[in-house]
């Protein structure tokens, strides 16, 4: 059987307490299918609702005069809320199906970046609530924090994005893998940390799951990344006539796909990216890009696209 990394997207998880714990119990259902398969199973998710729910209540206690929290450590907060509904989920879905001695877990995951990365002079990454132009401005100067208009919404932070390097706690992790517990790490990408001197420290920045997910899945040297999402395929010639979906593809025709600018950089780009990051990370490495729904027939390459060396 496979080691398999699974990346679930934040927006599949809903915007609300009660809707998380609801689409939490559909994606245990899918990945109850690969343990009951036999598959070693590790659980990446986004936070992309949660995280900013979380920073905007913080936002708004700082209107009253309480000290904001820094955003690593809403982060953090993410990964245990999310996570505990995860564990609940997926447990329960192991019991009723009488898979009983199969531990689920979450790890509070610190995701290294490079302090040097070019991401950091130029942050793209909006976080947190929307203010007008004269209060954005005016945190600015407060702060020192950066504030851009988001699509005609009003104006809202941007953190840097920079590329994950290494895991924190890769030693822990590949120890329960190896275990047999399914272990839900990386949650938004991991808690963005920097070495510092004779220490890592937190950063204000956002991690891509997606890579932060590849990355893992390359440590713990998995044998497939699963990237769940809300298509059934990844499409070349999008929205047009001569729109196809892709199946079956070597990491060659999806690099030049990649080369001819056929996936939005803002949606699939950087799934596509991750996906491929992990199939050259190794020999006979599998990575899917599939919809939550239609994992255990992507395992069998009846759903999803599939990218192969």
């Amino acid at each position: 059987m496979a080691k398999i990394v699974v990346a679930l997207g934040g927006n599949a998880l809903g915007n609300s307490a009660n809707e998380q714990l609801s689409r939490a119990q559909l994606a245990a259902k899918s990945i109850a299918d690969l343990i009951e398969q036999g598959h070693k199973v590790v659980i990446a998710h986004g936070n992309g609702p949660q995280v900013g729910q979380i920073r905007l209540a913080f936002e708004k206690a700082a209107e009253a005069g309480k000290e904001i929290m820094p955003f690593a450590e809403c982060i953090a907060m993410s990964q245990g809320y999310i996570g505990y509904h995860l564990q609940q989920a997926i447990d329960e879905e192991l019991v009723s199906r009488n898979i009983n001695e199969t531990p689920v877990i979450t790890m509070l995951t610190q995701v290294v970046v490079d302090g040097d990365d070019p991401a950091f002079k130029h942050p793209t990454k909006p976080i947190g609530g929307y203010y007008t132009e004269e209060a954005a401005k005016k945190l600015m100067d407060q702060t020192g924090e950066i504030y851009h208009e988001d699509s005609g919404r009003g104006w809202r932070r941007v953190v840097p994005s920079p590329r994950p390097i290494d895991i924190y706690e890769k030693i822990s992790l590949q120890t329960l893998v190896d275990a047999g517990q399914v272990v839900i790490a990386c949650g938004g990408g991991g808690i963005p940390v920097v070495y510092h001197g004779t220490r890592y420290e937190g950063v204000d920045a956002v991690i891509d799951k997606d890579f932060a997910a590849s990355k893992m899945a390359s440590l713990i040297d998995a044998d497939m990344f699963i990237i769940l999402t809300a298509v059934d395929h990844v499409y070349i010639n999008f929205g047009k006539e001569s729109q196809t979906a892709l199946k079956k593809v070597s990491l060659d025709e999806m690099e030049q796909h990649m080369a001819d600018n056929q996936f939005p950089a803002g949606s699939m780009l950087p799934k596509v990216q991750a996906a491929c990051e992990f199939v050259s990370s190794g020999k006979q490495k599998t990575a899917i890009i599939a919809d939550l729904e239609q994992v255990a027939q992507a395992i069998t390459a009846e759903a999803g696209t599939i990218i192969h060396s």
